[in-house]
Order: C-alpha cells, then sequence, then structure tokens
C-alpha cells in the first residue's frame, strides 16, 4: 500500500525550498507578541510570536490550532499572479489535470492544482473584484474568497498553522488569523468577521479549457522554485486512510473519514453530496435552505492527492452546484454526453451552467457556492450537516 510523503520530509523539502526562491526576500520575523495569552500551546506559542494582533481576541480554543511544521510564510501565498493564455497552458497541462475554475462576468481564470499545492493562496482581483483563491491539500478544499471586508482589502498569507487540519490564513492588515474551511476570522483583532464565498469549482483542465478558449491561467512563472506537477502527498486521499494532523472532534461514522464530499450550505442548511452517489446519480436536483438547486457530476478529472504525478492520478470526476430556477421558472435536468438538458424546454447546457442551444440559450445557471471537502473536514465545522442519501 502506498503511503503519503511523511510531513517531516515534505516539511523540509518546503522549508529548503522557500528559502531558495528567486528574487523573493523573506522578512524576519517581528519581536514576540506581548499580548500572546498564556493559554497557548507551547508549540503555538512559536509559532504566534511571529504576528502582531490582539491575541485577546478569539472565538475558538487556542488548545485547537496547532503548528502544521512551515513558519509563518513558509508556504509563500502568490501575491502578483502572472497568466498565460489556455493555449501556451496546453503546453504544460495535461487534460484531466484539475485546476479550480473562477469565472466572474466575462472574466474567466483557471488555477491549476499543481500551483496551489505549494503556495495554497492566491490573492487577485478577477473582474474588478478582489479575491483570494485557497487550497488546503489536507482537506482538498479549494475556495475562493472576496478578500474585501467593508471598505478594506486584504491580502493573506498562511500563518503555517492549522485547526482540525484545515489552513488558517491570516491577513496581512491586521494578522488576524482566519480559518480557510469557513472564511472566519478565529484569533486577533477582526475575530468574528467572515469573508464572502465566491463560486468557483475544481474541474478537468480540458473541461476548463473547451468551455474558456479565451481563458486566462495562472502562470508557473511565481517568482519561486518549486517542483510544480508533484504531489507531495502520495496517496492521501485512500479511502481507508486517516486524516494527517487531525486532532478534531470524532468523525461521524456516516462515511467514511476520507470520502470526498461536495458541501453547500445555505440559510442554515448544511448538505453533503458523496461523490459515490454522485458517480451514480449524476445529476442530483434538491433544495437546500429552501434554495432549489443542481448538483452535477461528471467523470474525467485526476484526484491531485493520489498519484506522484498530479496529472496521474485516478480519475474521480467533477461536481458543482447551480441553482435551477430560470426566469423564474424550476427547472429538471438530465445529462446527454458532455451537456445538460432541460426537461421543461429542451434546451441544451453546458457543465458551466451556459445556455448554448434551444429556446432559453444564452441564459446562465446562477452559481452556488459548492465545496468539496474530504467528509472529516466538513464534518469537524458542520456536525449537523444532513448527508444526501
Amino acid at each position: 500500500m502506498r503511503r503519503p510523503l511523511l510531513l517531516t520530509t515534505f516539511l523540509a523539502f518546503v522549508l529548503v525550498a522557500y528559502s531558495t526562491s528567486t528574487g523573493q526576500v523573506i522578512p524576519t520575523p517581528p519581536p514576540a507578541n506581548p499580548t500572546a495569552p498564556a493559554s497557548l500551546s507551547a508549540d503555538l506559542s512559536a509559532g504566534a510570536s511571529q504576528f502582531r494582533t490582539d491575541f485577546s481576541r478569539y472565538s475558538v480554543s487556542f488548545a485547537e490550532i496547532r503548528s502544521g511544521g512551515p513558519p509563518k510564510d513558509g508556504i509563500p501565498a502568490i501575491d502578483n499572479p502572472r497568466f498565460v493564455s489556455v493555449t501556451a497552458a496546453n503546453e504544460w497541462l495535461r487534460p484531466r489535470e484539475p485546476v479550480i475554475a473562477l469565472v466572474l462576468g466575462n472574466d474567466a481564470r483557471a488555477y491549476p492544482i499543481q500551483i496551489l499545492m505549494w503556495h495554497e493562496i492566491v490573492n487577485d482581483t478577477v473582474n474588478e473584484i478582489p479575491v483570494t483563491v485557497t487550497f488546503c491539500p489536507l482537506c482538498n478544499t479549494a475556495i475562493v474568497f472576496e478578500r474585501r471586508l467593508d471598505s478594506q482589502i486584504l491580502d493573506f498569507g498562511t500563518t503555517g498553522l492549522l485547526r482540525y487540519s484545515n489552513l488558517v490564513m491570516y491577513d496581512r492588515q491586521t494578522e488576524s488569523w482566519w480559518q480557510q474551511a469557513t472564511g472566519e476570522a478565529i484569533v486577533g483583532e477582526l475575530t468574528g468577521h467572515r469573508l464572502a464565498f465566491i463560486p468557483a469549482a475544481i474541474v478537468a483542465w480540458e473541461t476548463f479549457a473547451a468551455g474558456y478558449p479565451d481563458g486566462r491561467v495562472l502562470s508557473r512563472e511565481t517568482g519561486y522554485i518549486r517542483d510544480y506537477g508533484r504531489n507531495p502527498y502520495l496517496g492521501y486521499d485512500d479511502i481507508d486512510r486517516s486524516p494527517f494532523l487531525y486532532d478534531g472532534p470524532p468523525t461521524p461514522d456516516a462515511l467514511p473519514a476520507m470520502a470526498r464530499v461536495l458541501t453547500v450550505d445555505h440559510n442554515g442548511e448544511a448538505v453533503a453530496y458523496p461523490y459515490d452517489a454522485l458517480a451514480t446519480m449524476q445529476v442530483i436536483h434538491d433544495e437546500v435552505g429552501r434554495l432549489p438547486i443542481v448538483v452535477v457530476w461528471c467523470a474525467g478529472a485526476a484526484s491531485a492527492l493520489d498519484s506522484a504525478q498530479i496529472a496521474e492520478g485516478r480519475d474521480v470526476g467533477m461536481a458543482r452546484a447551480c441553482q435551477r430556477v430560470v426566469n423564474g421558472q424550476t427547472v429538471q435536468f438530465t445529462i446527454a454526453g458532455d451537456h445538460l438538458v432541460d426537461s421543461e424546454t429542451g434546451t441544451r447546457w453546458d457543465l458551466f451552467g451556459r445556455a448554448i442551444d434551444g429556446p432559453l440559450a444564452g441564459a446562465t445557471l446562477t452559481p452556488v457556492p459548492a465545496i468539496d471537502h474530504f467528509w472529516f473536514s466538513w464534518a469537524a465545522f458542520r456536525p449537523d450537516t444532513r448527508i444526501y442519501r
């Protein structure tokens, strides 16, 4: 049985890699923050000393936060992303390779997981909206947030800390700590504030390239030396494994801890759609928080956490969710090859929710924030989740 690369080995590689970045200056950590509470555990206090924030404000127990290994910014965020054309990216992206697809208005961008695997955060502006694109390998969570909070624009870095195996980010303006899974500030000046989720999805590269041939793709010219394309978490998503660095609440045994789920949280109701069920049904009509939605799955996307090379991962498919109300009418869908057909008008829709042929041609389904998780990760934060059966 294959084993994931030991974290200590991976972290040693990360520390060496970030010290050999090209043209990047690693700042000296600031002096210890005198307001850090005595309740911080011994291993966390060293990490906390790198931050200047109001440690008297927090919404979670400090005992739940642990060091992931690297220091603050040891996994460096990308702050000045460069982009290339779909044609140029075809030179180094393979058809089934997973990318994060983000579409805002007429601006479509792909953020390859092979890059996010090593940086975890990209601070960007898309269609004039400031966003942060995030990926936590230990939870398989690709989440996009608007990084505008009231009138302030934040930019984010990695703390080197984890809570329930999930990435803890920090904003550079106040150095508050933010939970990636929930978008909530949990420590520091901004504690209690939440970032707005922006719909995005992990899809196969060829799916994005076919749907948005004029889209833009995050370049591997990041200013850092990394082994882009390699998966340092070999075999991590084996269904029989236990989560890595997880010391949160017991995972409900309704699903295996490492089961892939697509999650939707709306109007107080949380639902998890197991990938096994999605692969069988392909199209699911449901209602979450009184919102009618359609969840669509199709084959063709590689797991980023399976093989040594991301592009060679086993096919786990891809899923996304949209509202299924068009012009005030609730519609039903069937899947036919690489497109959907609604039963009300016979209109054909692509997998990005765009009507491409028929009476509703030109219409677009409203995407719903729907996030891939491993079951343990989602259940830790939303134990009240309804599992779709």
